[in-house]
C-alpha cells in the first residue's frame, strides 16, 4: 500500500470509530430498557428483590453489576423485609425516560408471631425513573407526599452491587478511598431500633467503583444535598451485596433523589464469543453439536476447529470449518458446530476466535464413571437426615433432628410457605410430639426441611432408576441401626436400594404416625432456618412436647441454642389430593424395588398406596392416572387398567403432561382402542415438541425464566426417554440427549459450567447447598442453572447465595439427573 493511502485509510478508520463512540449514548430500545453499546439499564423488568433481581439493574460490558435500585426502609434489607408494590412500566421516548409507580401500602399485617414480613404503618407512593443522559443515566424519585416525620432518616434509595466482581478492587468516595473486602468487617453499632449495622465504608457526594478496571469502572454522583453512603450488606445477611444508599430528605417530593450514574464502557464493546460444549463430553456414536454464542454486532463468522489433545502435549487439528448460522435468541447471535462424524476416542478441545474450551472426552464409556456416581455417592448421603454422615477426615453433619417433630400450631402460615389450617388433621394437638418421624428422609435444598413431595419423588425416582437400569453401584456404608453413614466405603449393598429405603422410612413413618402424609417438617424459627453449618445445631435433640400456639414460642431460648428449648421441628399436615396421590404413586413404585430387600417396608408402601387409591377422590379423575399406572405395574390388577381405559379421553387431552406416564403400560392395559387413541395424541404432541425445539439453538423446547431452567430441562429429558422408548417411531432420542447436554454445559451465557457440581471439566463449584457459607459445593448436587435477567440476559453467577441459579434440591432436581445420564448411557450403548 502506498504511504498516502495508508494514512487516508487510518484517518477514515479513526474518524469512523470516533464518530461511532460519539453516537454511542443511552437510548430506549424496543425491549423498554436503556441501551448503549456495552451497557444496559433495566427498570422493573424483574421483581424478585429478596434474591437480587429487581428495581434498577445495570449490565456493564457483558456482566450484571448492580440491581435492586429502589426505595427501601432499611439500610441493608434482606429476605422477608418490606418491598414495594410495583406498578406498570411507562416509557417516554421523547424524554428518553422510563418510569414506574411504586407504593408501600399499609396492608394491615402486624408482624407478630412468626410472620417474618413486617409491613409498618407507612403509606408511601412514589415514581421511580431512569433517564438517558448521553453516556450517563439519571436515577430519580418523585414522592407523592413528603415523608412522615417518623420515617425521615429511615427511607432511602438503595442500589446493590454484586460482591463477587468487586473483592479486592478499590473505590473512591470523594477524596476517601478503600478496598472491597472479601468478608464483612467492623466496626459496627446498634441503631435506634437496636438493629446491628456496620458503619458505612464511606460517605460523600461521588462514588467511583473499581477505577483501576476499565471494564467495571462506574461512578455515582449525588445531584442533591444529601450524601451517598457505601454500605456492606453482609453485616446482617451472609448473602448480602454491597449497597449504595441515599436517605430521602425531609420535606422532599419532586426529585427527592437524583443520582447521575456513569458506567464506563469499552470502546466498540463486543461480547466475546462463547463456545458451549458438554463439559463431560460425548459417546462415540452420539450426536455432537457445540453452540457458539456471539454479539449481534459481531458479523465475522470465523472458522472453528476441533483439536485432539495429544498424549505428549499439544494439539492435532481434526476438523476446521465454518460454523452454521442458527440465528438470534435472547440478546445474542448463535452458530452451531456439528462434529458428530468424529468418533475416535480421546480428549478434545474446540478453538474459536483464539479461545480454547476446556478439554472434554469422546469415548464409548463416557458415562460409565464420574458423571452420575457423584450424585449417588456424595450428594444423597450428605443430604440424609437423622444420620451422622462421615466422609474420611470430615463429618458433613451429626445425627440431626432426633427430636422430630412437634405438631404445628393451627391457623398458622409459616415463613417458608407451609400452612396449617384450623385443625391438625391428626390425633395430636399443636405442640405435642409426633413419634415415628425422626428417621429417614433427606434435607431438601439448603434449608433442611422435609417436603413430602421432594421426599416421595426422590423415592419414586430412585425406584424407577433401579428398576430400569439395575444400578448395583455400592460405594457407601449406610447403617440404619446406628444412624451412621460412611462415604466412599462399600458395604455390599446397592446404594440406590439403601437410599430408597431411607426415603421410604420417612414417608411411611409419617403416614403411620399421623394417619396421613405429612406436608412438611421444618424448623419453627428464622434463626434456625438461616443456619449455615451442621444441621445438628438446629436443636438440642431432646423431645419437647407441650401444647402451643404460634405466638408463645420461647424465641430467645431457640436463638441462643439453650438446652431444653422448644427447638424441635414442626410437622405440618394438609388436605391436598394431588400431592397425596403422587406420593402414593411413588410408594407404589418403591414397593417393587424394595421387595426382597426390605419386605416389611415394601408391603407398607403398597398398603398405603392402595389405601390412598381408595380414599382419595379428586375433582378431576385424571389426577389419579399416575397412581393407577404404578399400581398396575406393581399388582397387575385389571381394575387399574380399566380405570385408564375409562378415562382415555381425559388422558389424551392432557397428553403433553401424562403421555410419558401411560406409554410404558400400554402392553399391560392391553386394549387396542386405548393404544390407538394414545398414539394419535402422542403424534400430535410430537409436532408441538418439534416446533418448540426449533425456536432455540439448543434443539429442544426452552423458555428462559427468572428461575434457572435446569431442573425443568432434566424433567423434560426424562419424559422424552419414556416417550422415545414407548413410541420410538414417533419420538427420537434427540430431545433427551439435547436436554442432557444442556445440563452438562450446552446452555446460554458466558458461564458454561455443568450444572452438576464436580462433574466435567468445569462445573458449579459455588452453590446454594448446606455448605454455601464456605462458598463451596457438594459433589453431585444439581444446581437450578442459568436464569434469565429479564427481558433477555442469561446469567449463571459464580456465587453460592442465589437460589434461583445454583440451589440444590431433592426430588426431580436430583433423580431426573441420574435418570437422564443412565438412560443416555443405556440407549447409546444399545446402538454400538
Amino acid at each position: 500500500m502506498k504511504p498516502y493511502l495508508f494514512f487516508i485509510s487510518f484517518f477514515i478508520f479513526s474518524f469512523t470509530n470516533a464518530q461511532n463512540d460519539k453516537d454511542n449514548i443511552f437510548k430506549i430500545n424496543d425491549q423498554e430498557y436503556l441501551e448503549m453499546r456495552g451497557a444496559n439499564v433495566m427498570l422493573a423488568h424483574d421483581f424478585y428483590p429478596e434474591s437480587h433481581q429487581g428495581g434498577v439493574g445495570i449490565i456493564q460490558n457483558g456482566i450484571r453489576v448492580a440491581t435492586n435500585g429502589d426505595l427501601r426502609l432499611e439500610p441493608t434489607p434482606g429476605q422477608w423485609q418490606p418491598v414495594p408494590k410495583v406498578g406498570e412500566r411507562q416509557v417516554d421516548l421523547n424524554r428518553q425516560t422510563i418510569s414506574v409507580n411504586m407504593e408501600y401500602p399499609d396492608d394491615g399485617k402486624n408482624g407478630k408471631g412468626f410472620n417474618p414480613i413486617f409491613y409498618p404503618d407507612l403509606e408511601m407512593k412514589y415514581t421511580l425513573k431512569v433517564t438517558a443522559e448521553g453516556k450517563s443515566f439519571k436515577i430519580s424519585v418523585d414522592l407523592e407526599e413528603t415523608l412522615p416525620a417518623e420515617w425521615v432518616g429511615k427511607v432511602g434509595m438503595n442500589i446493590e452491587f454484586f460482591p463477587g466482581y468487586l473483592f479486592g478492587k478499590s473505590y473512591y468516595m470523594d477524596e476517601a478511598f478503600g478496598i472491597f473486602t472479601r468478608q464483612a468487617n467492623g466496626p459496627g453499632y446498634y441503631d435506634d431500633e437496636e438493629v446491628f449495622q456496620l458503619k458505612p465504608m464511606a460517605v460523600g457526594k461521588e462514588l467511583v467503583i473499581a477505577p483501576e478496571d476499565s471494564k467495571q469502572t462506574l461512578s455515582i454522583k449525588n445531584l442533591k444535598n444529601n450524601e451517598l453512603q457505601l454500605l456492606d450488606g453482609r453485616a446482617q445477611h451472609s448473602n448480602g451485596w454491597f449497597i449504595v444508599r441515599s436517605l430521602v430528605p425531609a420535606g422532599a417530593t419532586k426529585n427527592a433523589i437524583e443520582w447521575l450514574v456513569t458506567p464506563n464502557v469499552i470502546e466498540q464493546y463486543t461480547y466475546k464469543p462463547v463456545v458451549q460444549v458438554s463439559q463431560v463430553g460425548y459417546q462415540t456414536n452420539q450426536s455432537k453439536v457445540a453452540v457458539i454464542e456471539t454479539d449481534k454486532n459481531d458479523t465475522t463468522n470465523r472458522n472453528i476447529s476441533l483439536l485432539r489433545v495429544d498424549k505428549k502435549g499439544g494439539f492435532t487439528e481434526i476438523l476446521n470449518e465454518t460454523p452454521k448460522l442458527w440465528g438470534d435468541f435472547l440478546r445474542y447471535r448463535y452458530y452451531q458446530f456439528d462434529f458428530s462424524k468424529v468418533t475416535a476416542s480421546g480428549m478434545y478441545v474446540i478453538k474459536y476466535n483464539n479461545e480454547i474450551t476446556h478439554a472434554f472426552q469422546i469415548a464409548d464409556d463416557i458415562y460409565d464413571r464420574d458423571v452420575w456416581q457423584p450424585t449417588l455417592e456424595y450428594f444423597l448421603p450428605v443430604q440424609m437426615c437423622h444420620m451422622r454422615v462421615n466422609d474420611r477426615y470430615k463429618v458433613w453433619h451429626g445425627r440431626c433432628h432426633m427430636d422430630d417433630a412437634r405438631m404445628a400450631p393451627i391457623n398458622h402460615n409459616h415463613f417458608d410457605g407451609y400452612i396449617q389450617g384450623p385443625e391438625t388433621l391428626a390425633k395430636y394437638k399443636s405442640g405435642e410430639h409426633v413419634p415415628g418421624i425422626n428417621l429417614g428422609g433427606w434435607h431438601d435444598a439448603g434449608d433442611y426441611d422435609l417436603r413430602v413431595e421432594s421426599q416421595a419423588s426422590t423415592v419414586g425416582g430412585l425406584s424407577h432408576i433401579y428398576e430400569l437400569f439395575d444400578v448395583q453401584y455400592d460405594n457407601t456404608t449406610i447403617d440404619q441401626s446406628t444412624k451412621t453413614v460412611e462415604m466412599l466405603q462399600p458395604d455390599g449393598k446397592p446404594d440406590v436400594l439403601q437410599q430408597i429405603e431411607h426415603g421410604a422410612l420417612s414417608v411411611v413413618g409419617g403416614y403411620k404416625s399421623l394417619g396421613r402424609f405429612y406436608r412438611g417438617i421444618i424448623v419453627p424459627h428464622k434463626r434456625q432456618y438461616i443456619l449455615l453449618g451442621d444441621a445438628v445445631n438446629h436443636s438440642d435433640g431432646d423431645i419437647y412436647s407441650k401444647e402451643i400456639n404460634a405466638s408463645d414460642v420461647d424465641t430467645l431460648a431457640i436463638e441462643k441454642g439453650i438446652k431444653g428449648a422448644p427447638d424441635d421441628r414442626w410437622v405440618f399436615t394438609e388436605q391436598n389430593p394431588w400431592r397425596e396421590l403422587n406420593a402414593a404413586a411413588d410408594l407404589a413404585a418403591a414397593s417393587r424395588s424394595l421387595r426382597g430387600y426390605n419386605d416389611v417396608l415394601a408391603e407398607d408402601c403398597l398398603t398405603i398406596a392402595k389405601e390412598i387409591w381408595q380414599i382419595t377422590n379428586p375433582q378431576s379423575p385424571i389426577v389419579k392416572t399416575r397412581l393407577a399406572v404404578e399400581l398396575l405395574k406393581t399388582t397387575k390388577d385389571k381394575q387399574y387398567a380399566e380405570f385408564l381405559v375409562k378415562h382415555v379421553d381425559g388422558i389424551t387431552e392432557s397428553i403433553s403432561r401424562i403421555g410419558w406416564i401411560v406409554g410404558p403400560v400400554l402392553n399391560l392395559v392391553s386394549n387396542d382402542d386405548f393404544t390407538e387413541k394414545i398414539r394419535k395424541a402422542v403424534k400430535e404432541y410430537s409436532k408441538e415438541v418439534s416446533k418448540l425445539g426449533k425456536e432455540t439453538p439448543y434443539g429442544m423446547p426452552y423458555k428462559p425464566n427468572i428461575w434457572g431452567a435446569g431442573w425443568g430441562i432434566q424433567s423434560f429429558g426424562v419424559q422424552q426417554y419414556y416417550l422415545h422408548t414407548s413410541f420410538p417411531d414417533i419420538f427420537p432420542d434427540t430431545y433427551m440427549l439435547n436436554a442432557m447436554n444442556f445440563v452438562l454445559g450446552v446452555h446460554p451465557g458466558v458461564n458454561t459450567s455443568s450444572f452438576a457440581s464436580g462433574v466435567g471439566s468445569r462445573s458449579l463449584t459455588q452453590a446454594y447447598g448446606i455448605n454455601r457459607g464456605e462458598h463451596s459445593y457438594i459433589p453431585g448436587g444439581i444446581g437450578s442453572g442459568t436464569a434469565l435477567i429479564r427481558p433477555d440476559f442469561p446469567e449463571l453467577l459464580e456465587w453460592p447465595f442465589l437460589w434461583q441459579q445454583t440451589e440444590y434440591v431433592l426430588g426431580g432436581g436430583t433423580t431426573d439427573y441420574l435418570h437422564l445420564i443412565l438412560a443416555a448411557n443405556t440407549l447409546l450403548k444399545q446402538k454400538q
